[in-house]
């Protein structure tokens, strides 16, 4: 009886320890000005099967286990929106809500000072990837506490051109080696917090948050993620994320 009390102290003693080591803190930047989207209301606040894309993209970082707190960097005039939404659907987690900035930059330095003290990563993702899995979340999160640098990605698979400037074709891109990005992105926060400073120094303006890694000379493990992970953008991105909605079944927040 002893030995079996002693070894459930152990594993929890070694799970505290892994805990306080990779600590997470989820940056949500959802302070874009959906000037592709059309209309008056944010993307951010759109229905997508019910649900606005803000809350689908919050609950699935609730959701994930790894993820401890949650700062969202939101437009002034849509705080009060953001704040019903993680009362509404009881987004625990969540810690800070910062303003964004004029630029994507901006937004995640401004969530990056929200952070709390016990923070050891961070998972910078987009607030429009609202069809992100719990579990797609947690491989990249794992990936970085090993790399110090993770990233979601997919693989290429149409057929690249390079083009000239009159747009004829120069050329046809091996494809082999070529990923698009998605979110979340997950760095150690030392390392994050000197990209971000080696950046601003440099005057170095990234498109996105594995860019500042880059700059800084460190390489970016990349983890291949589902190519439902899409980012609301255009009216036809809502019809294509409640079609895949309806594929999987079930919400995205249930997954």
């Amino acid at each position: 009886m002893k030995k079996t009390v002693q070894t459930a102290i152990d594993a929890y003693r070694a799970y505290r320890e892994f805990d306080e080591k990779t600590h997470t803190a989820a940056l949500i930047l959802a302070a874009g000005s959906s000037s592709r989207m059309g209309g008056k209301t944010s993307k951010q606040f759109l229905p997508v099967g019910g649900i606005p894309v803000l809350a689908r993209t919050l609950l699935a970082y609730q959701k994930c286990p790894l993820i401890r707190e949650i700062v969202v960097a939101a437009r002034p005039e849509d705080h009060d929106a953001v704040r019903a939404l993680t009362e509404q659907y009881e987004i625990t987690k969540f810690t800070k809500l910062v303003p964004g900035g004029a630029s994507r930059a901006e937004s995640a330095r401004n969530a990056l000072n929200a952070v709390s003290t016990d923070a050891k990563f961070v998972a910078v993702a987009d607030g429009a990837r609202c069809l992100v899995k719990p579990l797609e979340i947690a491989r990249v999160c794992a990936c970085a506490y090993k790399n110090k640098a993770a990233s979601a990605a997919c693989r290429v698979v149409d057929t690249v051109k390079r083009t000239g400037a009159l747009g004829n074709v120069k050329e046809t891109v091996d494809r082999e080696n070529l990923w698009t990005v998605q979110t979340p992105q997950v760095f150690h926060l030392a390392l994050y917090a000197a990209a971000t400073a080696r950046a601003e120094a440099d005057n170095f303006v990234p498109t996105d948050d594995n860019g500042l890694i880059e700059h800084l000379g460190y390489g970016v493990r990349l983890v291949e993620c589902s190519r439902e992970n899409i980012k609301i953008t255009t009216p036809a991105d809502i019809r294509l994320a409640e079609a895949i909605l309806a594929a999987r079944g079930k919400d995205v927040d249930h997954d």
